[in-house]
């Protein structure tokens, strides 16, 4: 493979910039404008180390003042030649010096998109699955996002899958010996036993998909809509949240005239919450496009606060909401328990959690915390020991693998002979393979790699 290089790091001010540079000619390209403070070649220097010089231009010309990683295959990244130049982190600088490593066009070129992770899964360093990890690492927003990204890339996944390809594969191999064998082997035996291997089987894909619902929660949130008539403390609890005065506050009704949107951390949950203006028949024209914001944002959310105002009694605003919204994904949120409660939770007539918080004096966010976990992430999860799907793709495979076995199922179910199976069998561990990247296309791969970033 030819030499590709990129910057690794944010373009912007920063303390360091990074530089990398992976493939055969890396460690000679890097030497042509790298020199040692101790006059020593780049290419005698040991691996896996870090050395102190100046990168220089055509004309001698200081450049920058740098520090150089070595890194000598296969004990690599990509398991190629990987050479990082460590300057300072302003714009300008990195750009200065990566522009001087383009020049030398005969021996490097510019990475396309997430192409040093390829090239680690073309080289066998990694698998897909640990590939695709790589990008949720780097996009997670919660430490349980990171950890559970992290538990895929050290392998989790991909050797759950490999055991689960295991088990068919011996299935496959029973099968075999009873087709060729016919006179020393019993089929009735044979198809007794390929059947609760399958159920096996299909109980442990069964239990990945299972973990599909959390994974995707705590990969990409959940769309959160905060709703009730004006004046209720919705953007007081917005506020409450995130632990800061987003949203404005003030005594006069429906001050919140459009949605306001925010990302934020619950319990490890990333919510993507959206505050809206309070529902209510509108005069004002501007209020009451907010009014149709908020109830067009209603429609798509995921979970809905239905904020009310406990002080008061319930009017027929706050029963007209109660009984639009989807008691599935709802949430009642009696605000202003500070005050005197006029709300009795005993006599309202709704089927939904009903959550008593305190927006002015930050109460009752751990209240919300455990509901919103109860309704959303399905049975306790460990993101450090579980295995956890979150990926599309992975799930969609796993679904087809599953099909894929309920047709072998089905076809022992008839007696009819056993090999029949072998096909359906061969066709789930191909569709298993593909989340570890077995068997992919080349459009696939362009089509993954595309979404990471230069550097990576």
């Amino acid at each position: 493979m030819d030499t590709i290089a990129a910057v690794a790091t944010a373009l912007g001010e920063s303390g360091i910039g990074i530089i990398r540079l992976s493939g055969d000619k890396a460690i000679e390209v890097v030497s042509k404008i790298f020199r040692h403070k101790k006059g020593k070649n780049l290419k005698e220097l040991k691996s896996h180390k870090m050395y102190y010089g100046n990168i220089i231009d055509e004309n001698l010309k200081l450049v920058d003042e740098v520090l150089v990683s070595i890194m000598k295959k296969p004990h690599t990244y990509t398991r190629e030649d990987v050479v990082e130049i460590n300057c300072h982190g302003g714009r300008q600088a990195i750009m200065n010096i990566l522009e001087l490593i383009l020049k030398d066009s005969e021996n490097v070129r510019i990475a396309e998109p997430g192409e040093f992770t390829k090239r680690a899964f073309l080289n066998g360093r990694i698998d897909l699955a640990q590939a695709e990890s790589v990008i949720d690492i780097i996009r997670s927003q919660t430490d349980s996002s990171l950890r559970m990204s992290m538990g895929q890339l050290e392998g989790r996944l991909s050797h759950k899958i490999e055991a689960i390809n295991e088990k068919l594969l011996d299935i496959q191999a029973e099968i075999a010996v009873d087709v060729d064998y016919p006179e020393y082997e019993d089929e009735q035996k044979t198809s007794i036993n390929s059947e609760n291997a399958l159920i096996d089987v299909k109980k442990e894909i069964n239990d990945l998909l299972k973990s599909a619902k959390t994974g995707r929660i705590i990969k990409e949130g959940i769309k959160t809509v905060i709703v009730g008539r004006p004046n209720v403390g919705k953007s007081s609890l917005l506020n409450m949240l995130l632990g800061e005065e987003r949203a404005i506050v003030t005594e006069i009704p429906g001050t919140t005239r459009d949605t306001v949107e925010e990302q934020l951390n619950l319990g490890g949950i990333p919510l993507h919450i959206i505050d809206t203006a309070g529902i209510r028949e509108a005069d004002d024209p501007i209020e009451k496009i907010g009014v149709e914001r908020s109830k067009k944002a209603l429609s798509s959310a995921d979970l809905i606060l239905l904020v009310l105002d406990s002080s008061q009694e319930l009017n027929e605003d706050d029963t007209a909401l109660l009984n639009s919204i989807p008691k599935d994904r709802s949430i009642a949120v009696l605000n202003k328990t500070d005050l005197n409660p006029k709300i009795n939770i005993n006599e309202m007539e709704t089927s939904i959690p009903v959550v008593l918080v305190s927006a002015l004096k930050s109460e009752g966010v751990d209240k919300l915390e455990e509901v919103v976990k109860e309704r959303f992430v399905s049975g306790d999860f460990d993101v450090v020991n579980d295995v956890i799907v979150s990926n599309v793709r992975h799930i969609t495979l796993l679904r087809e693998a599953n099909n894929l076995l309920d047709q072998a199922l089905e076809t022992i179910g008839m007696s009819l002979p056993i090999d029949l199976i072998n096909i359906d069998i061969e066709n789930c561990r191909q569709k298993l393979g593909q989340i570890v990247g077995k068997s992919v296309e080349e459009d696939l791969l362009n089509h993954i790699f595309n979404n990471f970033c230069l550097g990576k």
